[in-house]
């Protein structure tokens, strides 16, 4: 390793360090594209393949399952790194994205099957920058705001679509996509008026699993500066993207979740976050007996009944 240091503002960092930094950074801004590796057809599911724009023109890629006889919709939106068909972390580089615990593959295939399975009909979606949607803003996130015209523009697509626009709809959009959903509300409440239930699980503050990560990487001093550097690329701090700053805009009928002991970040986050929303037709509960993130994301299609029930009760009437 070299012994040269390099000088910045707040700190002096050897180069090899700084070159690990500076990939971290890139990847909080950037992300990373993970392959399709499933479709709804192993399920035997009919589904169409086709794409609708975002509010801005980007073009979005997408799945739509129909269920016969059925007047209802759920909307799914995918996390960070993920596409619609869920995250290949059987495989690397994959594999190794999210620590031990969260390597095995998430395949959401299953969770529209279940949904399927029980009435409903779904259109699952890549966001910008993901899955085999468009490049757009240079690649980078940015709190979350481009994001959100996403989720908008699915909502638009449907009520453009007359055999979609009298469907009672509801939106089950995890982690990212549930920080984005929160955003686009924030930023639209009106576009979200006939929206009749969320279920919006592992919803968290970005800065916190970066606090996580780099301490297990035994680089946690190094946090605010990969901060600094990530800002670079997205114009916004960390703190900038929690969900907690739009929370209090989000009045539609919610419930979220979380693995209580998720290594990954800390039970208050997603309690505030909770406590935040603005609904008063609101629910919350943990998934105990693991510190694996990936337990949270697999946990619909091993146990529906309660978000299931969730969206029966309000998307039946």
């Amino acid at each position: 390793m070299s012994t040269d240091l390099i000088t910045t503002d707040h700190q002096s960092i050897d180069p090899d360090i700084s070159a690990t930094l500076d990939a971290i950074a890139r990847a909080i801004a950037h992300g990373t594209r993970s392959p399709l590796l499933h479709t709804p057809a192993e399920e035997g599911l009919d589904f169409t393949d086709f794409s609708f724009p975002s509010t801005d023109g980007t073009p979005l890629e997408a799945w739509f399952i129909p269920r016969a006889v059925s007047d209802r919709l759920i909307i799914c939106a995918h996390a960070f790194g993920f596409s619609r068909a869920g995250f290949p972390s059987g495989i690397e580089p994959w594999k190794s994205s999210f620590g031990v615990g969260n390597d095995y593959d998430i395949n959401f295939v299953a969770d529209y099957k279940v949904l399927h399975d029980h009435g409903y009909n779904v259109l699952a979606f890549d966001f910008r920058n993901f899955g085999q949607s468009g490049t757009a803003n240079g690649g980078v996130q940015s709190a979350f705001r481009f994001e959100a015209r996403d989720v908008r523009g699915a909502l638009d697509y449907v009520r453009n679509n007359r055999e979609l626009a009298d469907m009672k709809t509801g939106i089950f959009a995890r982690c990212m996509g549930a920080n984005a959903t929160f955003r686009a509300i924030h930023d639209d409440p009106a576009a979200f008026s006939d929206v009749r239930a969320l279920v919006a699980p592992l919803l968290l503050s970005p800065r916190l699993i970066l606090e996580h990560q780099l301490t297990d990487a035994g680089l946690g001093q190094y946090v605010d500066e990969v901060d600094r550097r990530q800002q670079l690329f997205t114009s916004v701090t960390l703190a900038d993207s929690s969900p907690i700053h739009w929370a209090p805009s989000v009045a539609i009928p919610t419930l979220t979740y979380g693995v209580r002991h998720d290594h990954l970040v800390e039970p208050w986050d997603l309690e505030s976050t909770y406590d935040a929303v603005a609904a008063k037709d609101k629910d919350m509960f943990w998934i105990e007996d693991s510190t694996s993130r990936w337990d949270g994301y697999t946990w619909f299609q091993r146990h529906p009944e309660r978000i299931i029930e969730f969206f029966d009760a309000r998307l039946s009437s």
